[in-house]
């Protein structure tokens, strides 16, 4: 599953973990699911069934993290598709999204806690869980004392550890979200960027293109071309 927007609490097999736009989820025949939305704002996504020789991450490995290279790969599959491209072209994005998520993998297929207790990186994930459920119902204008006060942490204790459980730092992972939120408004046909960059929180429109730049490598004017749908290509698509 290839997250667009939104944010669901997911248990398979017994484990549970918080899902939102920066991780892709494989699950497996056999596989026990069950969802949640906690947030109560549903999620959507693009759904992919691979053949088994295409699945070469451990067993165990069910959440996968969605770089921002691999995320507008999805999101101009999308629109791909929604245009009117043929099997073969689609299938080739799909399998270009698939390395791109094996190469960004982690050896383990997860994040790493550190050399910590089992319990104790168990907390540590819990709490980075309950930040990005903060940060997923839309409080991207909230500073590190905000956040930190809603999880009910010490705003050193939740910057440390969600690093360490991460491997990067708190504000770079709120920059990739509101970015992502932006692209799924833009991809929806949101039009104005004033409005995009006000609503979740960058100083002004030139904040957003710089952060958007330096994530994706295109301003906010090129991914809406790109993102944009052809309608009159489509129509001629149909007429022939």
């Amino acid at each position: 599953m290839l997250p667009r927007s939104g944010a669901y609490l997911l248990r398979v097999n017994g484990r549970q973990s918080f899902v939102d736009t920066g991780a892709a989820v494989i699950t497996r025949p056999g596989d026990e699911l069950s969802v949640a939305h906690p947030l109560g704002c549903g999620d959507t996504f693009t759904a992919v069934e691979l053949e088994p020789e295409l699945d070469r991450w451990p067993a165990s490995v069910h959440r996968l993290p969605l770089d921002d290279v691999a995320d507008l790969q999805h999101r101009l599959l999308i629109a791909s598709c929604r245009r009117g491209a043929d099997r073969l072209a689609v299938a080739e994005q799909v399998f270009a999204i698939v390395a791109r998520l094996e190469a960004s993998s982690l050896p383990s297929g997860v994040p790493s806690s550190g050399a910590v207790r089992p319990g104790t990186a168990a907390v540590h994930r819990r709490l980075v869980a309950e930040t990005q459920e903060v940060l997923a119902g839309g409080l991207f204008t909230y500073g590190l004392k905000e956040i930190a006060a809603e999880v009910n942490a010490s705003p050193h204790h939740l910057s440390r550890i969600f690093r360490r459980v991460t491997g990067e730092t708190l504000t770079g992972y709120r920059n990739r979200m509101r970015v992502r939120a932006v692209l799924a408004d833009v991809q929806d046909g949101a039009d104005c960027l004033r409005t995009l960059a006000a609503r979740y929180g960058f100083a002004d429109q030139a904040h957003l293109t710089r952060l958007m730049r330096r994530q994706v490598g295109l301003p906010p004017s090129a991914v809406k071309r790109l993102l944009a749908v052809e309608t009159r290509m489509n129509i001629q698509r149909r007429c022939d």
